[in-house]
C-alpha cells in the first residue's frame, strides 16, 4: 500500500503560505476516494488541528495519539499522519508552510518555532486550560476570519498566528526550548536542517558540528538541553524515522532503500534497523501495510 504525500496548494491560499479548512469539509472529502485524510498520508507542510467537537485517535508517524473536545494537534511537515473523523466531528484546521512560519519568526521576533518532533518528550497534542482554551479558540476564529476576508492582510495574519503560537507554546509548558538561547536555538535549528537535507550521506554529528562552526561538545550540548538527546541520537532518530516512512510509502526493495539512506550494504541497514527497533525492514511493512490495508 503506497500512502500519498500531498503538496501545499499555494494557489488555493492566495500564494501567502497559509490556509484553513473546516473537519466537516475534510470528513466531506473522507468520503472521496482520490483524497481520503482519514488514511495515511504525508504533507510536505504544517497542520494545526483544533478539535471543538469529538474524540478519537491521530495516528502521527506510525503512533496514535488521543485527542478530545478542546484539543490541538500539530503535524510537521514530511510526517505520515490520519485524520480520525466521523460526522459529528467539529472543528478547523490551519495549513501553512514552512517558509510562512519562517516569516513569521524573522518579522515577529519569535522565538524558534517549536516543539520539535525528535524530542524524547514529543507529544503533538496540546489541550489547553479552560482559559488558554478560550482565547485560542478567538484566535482561530480571528485567523478563519482573515483569510476568508478577500482583503486580507499578511502582517494581520502574521500577528494574529504569532499570537496563537505563542498561547499554544505556554498552554504547553514547555521546558526544554524555553532553556535554550536565542543562539542555541539557532544551532539546533542550523543542525535540524542540515540534517534533513545531508543524513542521507553524512551521519556523523563532529561533521555536523564543523558545518554550523561549533564543537561536538557543544552541538551535543544543545541537542541535550533542547531536545533531550545527542546528536548522534538524533541522527538515528533522524535516519529510523525517514527509514519507516520510506518503508511504508514507497514500499522500495530493502536493498534499494539501504542504498538510497547511505548504507553500503543491506546488511548493514537491516541490522541498523533491528537494533533500534526491534523489527527487519520488512517485518515493520508487513506490520503497517496489513495495518492500513
Amino acid at each position: 500500500m503506497d500512502f500519498p504525500e500531498i503538496a501545499f496548494n499555494y494557489q488555493k491560499a492566495g500564494n501567502i503560505g497559509i490556509e484553513s479548512i473546516s473537519l466537516e469539509d475534510l470528513y466531506k472529502r473522507a468520503q472521496v476516494i482520490e483524497s481520503n485524510p482519514v488514511t495515511p498520508h504525508r504533507l510536505n507542510f504544517y497542520n494545526l488541528i483544533f478539535v471543538e467537537q469529538g474524540s478519537g485517535k491521530h495516528l502521527i508517524d506510525f503512533i496514535d495519539y488521543n485527542f478530545e473536545p478542546g484539543s490541538f494537534i500539530l503535524v510537521h511537515p514530511d510526517q505520515v499522519h490520519a485524520y480520525d473523523l466521523d460526522a459529528d466531528t467539529r472543528g478547523e484546521v490551519l495549513l501553512f508552510t514552512k517558509s510562512f512560519v519562517e516569516q513569521v519568526l524573522n518579522n515577529m521576533r519569535m522565538p524558534g518555532f517549536s516543539p520539535n518532533h525528535l524530542g524524547v518528550n514529543y507529544q503533538p497534542v496540546i489541550t489547553p486550560s479552560d482559559a488558554g482554551l478560550s482565547s485560542c479558540v478567538l484566535l482561530m476564529a480571528e485567523l478563519s476570519k482573515e483569510l476568508a476576508n478577500p482583503d486580507r492582510g499578511v502582517l494581520i495574519l502574521m500577528h494574529l498566528f504569532s499570537c496563537l503560537l505563542l498561547m499554544l507554546r505556554r498552554e504547553r509548558h514547555e521546558t526544554e526550548q524555553n532553556m535554550l538561547s536565542v543562539g542555541q536555538v539557532d544551532k539546533l535549528n542550523r543542525f535540524l536542517d542540515l540534517l534533513h537535507n545531508n543524513f542521507t550521506i553524512m551521519r556523523d554529528a563532529n561533521l555536523y558540528a564543523d558545518k554550523i562552526h561549533t564543537t561536538y561538545k557543544t552541538l551535543n550540548q544543545v541537542c541535550k538541553k533542547g531536545t533531550g538527546q545527542t546528536a548522534k541520537q538524533l541522527i538515528d532518530a533522524y535516519t529510523l524515522l525517514e527509514a519507516k516512512r520510506r518503508l511504508v510509502i514507497d514500499s522500495c526493495t530493502t536493498q534499494q532503500l539501504a542504498w538510497d539512506l547511505g548504507f553500503n550494504d543491506a546488511s548493514n541497514f537491516v541490522k541498523y534497523f533491528k537494533k533500534h527497533t526491534h523489527y527487519t525492514p520488512s517485518g515493520f511493512r508487513k506490520q503497517y501495510t496489513r495495518t492500513f490495508s
